[in-house]
């Protein structure tokens, strides 16, 4: 069958279904050369509160630096993460786990803050959080494989730096993606769509929140985080189903 891969930004605490993303391929590429954009999921993130979701958002530097990308975006250190860790530490002190992961967590913001930039950042917690869910996987950066210009280019030429010929990508992406299918065709690359809906947890709150940080099912439940992502998935989408 080839080894598979897929391709992503590297987003800040991103949801669960990133993560069966990162459980599905052999190969996982952080996509941090693509232009940084300003009040994305390249920033922020939605945790659980009381009322519903709030949001969780990292200050970036931006004067002067348009087209910036994500591995060059700076953090405004001067407010943060003291603001974050409070409103996180306010919103899950007493989920059942949170003692289990609090200090390294707080740790991974403290070294955010001395290194000082979004996407490594990003990065540290997206590998703590696989970590923690059991995840083994030999990251790659784009940054890093000197890829070609260009939407498509850049991701056939990293699926074929790896040598996979499956490329597994979030549904989202199907509408611009169905553009460059013959590129794939033609370079032997089968592209398929992730297929999942996020199930119900047990929360603090009494009505189960979807579409939050994954950091709210490690806080909540812990060691059988990975069981819960798992159970949301169905069989993924071929690109004429789509």
């Amino acid at each position: 069958m080839g080894k598979s891969v897929a391709i992503m930004q590297p987003l800040f605490l991103p949801w669960v279904g990133f993560f069966d993303l990162i459980d599905q391929v052999d190969e996982f590429v952080f996509l941090d050369t693509v232009q940084f954009q300003k009040q994305s999921w390249q920033q922020r993130n939605r945790i659980v509160c009381q009322s519903g979701l709030t949001w969780l958002t990292v200050p970036v530097q931006k004067k002067g630096k348009f087209g910036q990308k994500i591995f060059e975006v700076e953090i405004k250190t001067a407010d943060f993460p003291e603001k974050q860790l409070k409103t996180i530490a306010q919103n899950y002190s007493k989920a059942p786990y949170f003692n289990m992961y609090w200090e390294k967590l707080e740790k991974i913001f403290i070294a955010g803050k001395k290194e000082g930039l979004l996407g490594q950042l990003n990065v540290n917690l997206i590998l703590w959080l696989a970590n923690h869910f059991g995840l083994s996987k030999d990251f790659k950066f784009a940054s890093q494989m000197h890829l070609e210009d260009g939407r498509a280019g850049r991701l056939l030429d990293a699926i074929s730096q790896l040598g996979c010929s499956k490329y597994l990508s979030p549904l989202g992406s199907a509408p611009y993606l169905k553009e460059d299918l013959s590129l794939f065709r033609d370079a032997g690359i089968r592209v398929m769509f992730q297929n999942y809906d996020p199930v119900a947890y047990r929360q603090q709150q009494k009505q189960f929140t979807p579409f939050a940080s994954a950091l709210d099912l490690l806080f909540n439940k812990g060691p059988e985080s990975m069981a819960v992502i798992r159970a949301g998935r169905s069989r993924d989408i071929e690109t004429d189903e789509v």
